[in-house]
């Protein structure tokens, strides 16, 4: 019964595919269930500590860095060395912060990446080596430890005043430099239902997956709590093979609904439109006033005897205000005829992105519009 199920969902996802790629082909484009959601309890933790890296070429922390001083005497101290911190000079060693990710499907002596940063004054961690150093989470419990040689990807040299540096020589990475201690408690199942939680929480994207998941299945085995979360109800045939159900559901087709933005990056001059934004009617004229003025000093020298040298300043003021472009969009303009209607003009990114802030405070942008 369990194999003659399976390929009946299989066939008709196939057709599903099909039918729902020439309907939407023009609209937007399929994507699977997994590229925009979750398996909730399924996730990454981060992990921290704090450490010391040793064999530094001179480049560590300074005696002023009293972190970095006072944890070497405490190694020192377990080892059975009692050493006053305020007489101990180092330059070999940095007081760093550890930082990882753990996933969730890790097990006890699998090994996860790890960065090091540098917390003291340090200038450079070349050449240095992480001693064992706990990783623990949020909760306060360990559940990695690290240690390893660095890596860089730089370097930095320095010759009296003259210094040469790549790359950033403060921060390095240990591949697999964590062995896992302790595996992270997680579920893929709640009771008899799997939660999918979307990336991007809409209605329109969760009433669709509902309607997906019980179209599969011939059965109303799914329903949304929210924007957010669908709730499939295991089917008896699934019961003893949930990763299973979790696999086909991830593998189903879905046209995610979004809301119309606009992107804007000052910085960069960056603008990203979707194409479901729109414009109402509105006219738009925009044009730059060019200001500049030059400082000409002079010397004014009287003749004879009389009088006294003068010295003073001729500014001349050069005012030029381009013609700038009149531009009308009419109601319902989608983001291709404001690009168009933009290029018309000439306008710059710099431009286009006053403009489009215009736009959204008149009232006539659809659409949110994001500055980063």
């Amino acid at each position: 019964m369990y194999k003659r199920s399976q390929t009946a969902v299989l066939a008709f996802l196939a057709v599903l595919i099909i039918a729902a790629g020439s309907v939407f082909a023009a609209e937007a484009p399929l994507v699977r269930v997994k590229d925009i959601a979750r398996v909730h309890g399924v996730r990454d933790n981060q992990l921290y500590g704090l450490g010391l890296v040793v064999g530094l070429n001179g480049t560590g922390d300074s005696s002023g860095t009293l972190a970095n001083v006072q944890m070497v005497a405490n190694m020192l101290e377990r080892f059975g060395i009692t050493v006053s911190a305020d007489d101990m000079r180092l330059r070999n060693v940095a007081a760093v912060m550890v930082t990882a990710t753990i996933p969730a499907s890790v097990r006890v002596g699998d090994t996860i990446d790890v960065t090091v940063s540098s917390i003291g004054d340090a200038r450079s961690l070349q050449g240095g080596s992480l001693l064992q150093t706990p990783l623990q989470a949020a909760n306060g419990q360990v559940y990695a430890a690290a240690q390893g040689p660095l890596s860089i990807g730089g370097f930095v040299v320095r010759g009296g005043a003259s210094s040469v540096q790549q790359n950033h020589t403060t921060v390095a990475r240990i591949p697999n430099g964590a062995i896992v201690e302790q595996e992270i408690p997680h579920s893929h199942s709640y009771s008899d239902e799997i939660h999918l939680v979307l990336h991007e929480p809409d209605f329109g994207t969760a009433a669709r997956l509902v309607d997906t998941i019980n179209q599969v299945f011939t059965q109303n085995i799914a329903q949304a709590y929210d924007q957010s979360t669908v709730a499939v109800k295991i089917p008896e045939e699934y019961a003893d093979n949930t990763v299973g159900l979790i696999a086909l559901l991830e593998e189903l087709p879905i046209r995610p609904d979004t809301k119309a933005r606009v992107v804007i990056n000052e910085r960069t001059g960056t603008v990203v439109m979707g194409a479901d934004v729109r414009i109402a009617t509105v006219a738009v004229s925009h044009g730059n006033l060019s200001v500049r003025v030059d400082a000409n000093p002079f010397v004014s020298q009287p003749t004879g005897f009389v009088g006294e040298t003068v010295v003073g300043v001729d500014y001349n003021i050069d005012v030029q205000e381009p013609e700038g472009g009149l531009m009308l969009l009419s109601g319902g303009s989608n983001v291709e005829d404001l690009v168009n209607a933009l290029n018309a003009v000439g306008a710059s990114p710099r431009d286009i992105i006053d403009i489009l802030q215009a736009i959204k405070a008149a009232g006539a942008l659809y659409g949110d519009l994001i500055i980063m």
